[in-house]
């Protein structure tokens, strides 16, 4: 559950452990990005982590499919949102 972070991920990587963590089939439907914004989309995430490290945080992060089931399994499948 436990991963690194601070690496590229895709949305496509987000979306898949959504589907993972619910247990379903994966069913992922594509569409242009409208032409007016491609060249200021955002097409993945990537967090630098150094600054809270720096500041001496020490503790392990969840990976983004670790995240995702925890937060699938305990908050929203249980419509437990805090």
């Amino acid at each position: 559950m436990w991963g690194s972070t601070g690496k590229a991920r895709s949305f496509n990587d987000l979306v898949r452990a959504i589907f993972v963590a619910l247990d379903k089939k994966e069913n992922i439907e594509y569409i242009d990005t409208p032409v007016d914004i491609r060249d200021k989309y955002q097409y993945f995430t990537e967090a630098d982590m150094s600054k809270l490290r720096n500041a001496g945080y020490p503790g392990n992060f969840y990976s983004l499919e670790g995240g995702i089931e925890d937060y699938v399994k305990n908050f929203l499948e249980t419509n437990s949102y805090y």
